[in-house]
């Protein structure tokens, strides 16, 4: 995926036919370029990270709490919402205007497009059957082991050699991941092989974009990936579905989750590849990555919170050696040295202009570590009043829907 800017649909206007001020110097004036109106960048990290979380808190509601158990349905529908938004934004906007640049063709299609979206198609599946069986905590948690499947797959399909170091490097993840798949209280094998399947064929789907569309000419961003691939998704998720979900699918079906409740995950899914597109032109990547890890920690415990996924000590344990070790490779060690070091002067800082205000600071993290960590013990201790919460929150859910 290209980095490439995304220009702002915004620019600061004058009326040119209003009065204005004389000044000193009017040739400077004009010779200075208006500045864009834009936002700060924790605005677009922000969003993405709302966008990210409530797609899968309301697919796991929809799939799981709302009983609407047909994921390769709801997955078909995205793509065809997709199709049509992207088709409309390419139509009457600009932000897809940089499709033009990519010599696409019939035979690149059905040798590029194709093959990738199948893998994409078969991610989605698997990834939204995940949900009918695990925890929001739990699948994410077993995100994290992305790019160790990642470089393997490179490997796999000798896109990059193979190199021990960096195999060494990612290795706390997977034993992250691995003492945090013992530690959890639901373990359902069924819904694990469906994540790691999703897991996988998402991997592979990453390489093969590497692989075929690695080249300037057809470098794409998100969203004009999607305004490719929905179309081929749609129709191949939509042929799965035709023989496996629609038999039993009923319009009772549809209308007990809502026409309305289906709208808007669809439109919440599509917003999140816009605010990707927005994320990465007014950062970076690498910005999006560490915007990863704090919308999965979020997610954790938002699954603890509103659908009483109980967490254990073990997992927890597990799940934060998991964050270092993707931490570690993404950055390297002289990232992480130089980031903190900065954080300590600031902190230091922060501490000598305020010194109250920063005890009050670290009481209120002790005190809130403490609430997730009962929060974490409370399905365990006390699981009838976790299942009324939890009913609780998706009769509301499914009220707004209706």
């Amino acid at each position: 995926m290209s980095d490439e800017k995304v220009r702002s649909s915004v620019d600061a206007a004058r009326d040119p036919a209003a009065p204005v001020l004389p000044t000193v110097n009017p040739n400077a004036e004009k010779s200075q370029p208006e500045p864009q109106a834009t936002f700060h960048p924790a605005v677009y990290i922000a969003t993405w990270i709302t966008l990210s979380s409530s797609v899968i808190v309301f697919n796991k509601w929809i799939l799981d709490t709302a009983k609407f158990a047909f994921p390769i349905f709801l997955t078909t529908w995205h793509l065809v919402f997709a199709t049509l938004m992207t088709q409309l934004l390419a139509r009457f906007t600009t932000i897809l205007d940089s499709r033009k640049k990519v010599p696409m063709t019939g035979r690149v299609y059905l040798r590029a497009i194709v093959p990738i979206g199948i893998f994409f198609s078969l991610s989605l599946i698997c990834g939204n059957q995940a949900y009918l069986y695990l925890s929001v905590a739990f699948i994410q948690m077993l995100k994290a082991t992305m790019p160790v499947v990642l470089l393997l797959a490179t490997w796999g399909l000798r896109v990059a050699p193979p190199n021990m170091k960096t195999l060494g490097n990612v290795s706390f993840i997977v034993i992250g991941v691995v003492i945090a798949s013992l530690g959890e209280i639901k373990f359902v094998m069924t819904g694990f092989l469906f994540q790691c399947g999703g897991i996988v064929f998402e991997a592979i789907r990453l390489v093969m974009v590497q692989r075929i569309l690695s080249s300037a000419e057809f470098k794409m961003d998100p969203l004009v990936s999607l305004y490719y691939y929905a179309p081929a998704c749609a129709i191949m998720n939509g042929i799965v579905c035709l023989f496996t979900e629609i038999p039993s699918l009923t319009m009772d079906d549809i209308y007990r989750v809502g026409q309305f409740t289906l709208l808007a995950n669809a439109s919440v899914a599509f917003l999140l590849n816009v605010s990707v597109v927005f994320l990465i032109g007014k950062t970076s990547s690498l910005v999006l990555t560490l915007s990863g890890v704090l919308k999965d920690i979020i997610l954790v415990f938002a699954s603890m919170m509103l659908f009483g996924d109980p967490v254990s000590l073990l997992q927890a344990f597990g799940y934060t050696i998991a964050l270092c070790g993707l931490i570690y490779y993404k950055l390297g060690a002289e990232k992480i040295k130089e980031y903190l070091s900065q954080g300590n002067m600031k902190w230091a800082e922060f501490g000598s202009r305020s010194p109250a205000a920063r005890k009050l600071v670290v009481l209120g993290l002790v005190l809130l570590a403490m609430f997730f960590l009962m929060a974490g013990a409370a399905p365990r201790l006390a699981p009838d009043q976790s299942a009324k919460l939890s009913t609780g929150i998706g009769k509301m859910l499914h009220e707004k829907g209706a």
